[in-house]
């Protein structure tokens, strides 16, 4: 560490290992397991604790609670940890906490052992990221957005603020909710939703064609829409129909074979944003 990258009021444990380029803003707290990259700042009144793994040029702002303990009355001091990626802007006020593990003393946790936040997210003030759950890459999430446990956060996905999310529920690549949407189900990749609870609206074009989507690419992806939420087929046979567009755009591929892997794995007792 660099002596004046570091204010004098901050609190590092000496195990604790921090790039030399990290910058600790004053009374910030942190704790002997913690590991932050290169080129990370991070703001005044911070609390950092736990087995916590921080990359490379993260930006997180003043009053964060990370790394701390699950709110989850089943854990019973296991081993667990939080990665967090590259990249990642960190708001004001957000608590982003360590997963949960089976072991001898927690043996119904259904944890993954560790929270993963992936790089280049921008999460803005008062966001909470339960444990276990899974965020992907280039993910938005709005003031006040807050994931329950376990849940799956796929690339690109955008949350309106106030936005609430079950546990155990997806959210697919390129998927989208409204300001104040409430999610008991899995939304599909694409999908658009808003609602209390959430109802999928349209799919997510305009972010598609800023990401560089071809028309032919958004074109099939629009196909896809049309089958699985305005032409009243079930959902296994929606998946059928919508495996044969690969053949018919074979650019969107990739794109159909996505949306076909999240709808046949969605659990039965669950289903999908309608």
């Amino acid at each position: 560490m660099t002596k004046n990258l570091i204010h004098p009021t901050a609190i590092i444990d000496p195990k604790a290992q921090l790039d030399g380029s990290v910058s600790v803003g004053p009374y910030s707290v942190i704790g002997p397991q913690v590991k932050i990259g290169k080129g990370s700042s991070i703001g005044a009144h911070c609390v950092i604790e736990g087995h916590t793994t921080i990359g490379a040029d993260n930006r997180i702002f003043q009053f964060n609670s990370i790394g701390a303990i699950p709110q989850d009355k089943k854990y019973a001091g296991e081993d667990s940890e939080l990665v967090i990626g590259d990249r990642n802007v960190i708001r004001e006020f957000c608590t982003l906490n360590l997963g949960t593990a089976t072991s001898e003393q927690n043996p119904l946790s259904n944890g993954i052992g560790k929270t993963v936040i992936g790089n280049d997210n921008w999460i803005m003030a008062y966001v909470h990221v339960a444990h276990d759950c899974t965020v992907g890459n280039n993910t938005i999430f709005a003031n006040n957005s807050q994931i329950a446990g376990h849940v799956e956060v796929g690339d690109w996905v955008i949350f309106g603020a106030f936005t609430v999310v079950h546990q155990f529920v997806r959210l697919g690549a390129h998927s989208m909710t409204a300001m104040c949407s409430l999610l008991f189900a899995d939304l599909p990749p694409y999908v658009m939703c808003q609602g209390q609870p959430a109802a999928a609206r349209s799919m997510n074009f305009e972010g598609l064609r800023r990401r560089g989507f071809t028309p032919e690419r958004v074109a099939a992806v629009k196909a896809m829409h049309k089958l699985l939420y305005r032409s009243e087929l079930s959902l296994e046979v929606a998946c059928e129909q919508i495996d044969t567009l690969k053949v018919a755009t074979p650019s969107a591929a990739g794109d159909v074979a996505m949306l076909v892997d999240f709808l046949r794995s969605c659990p039965a007792n669950r289903g999908i944003v309608r």
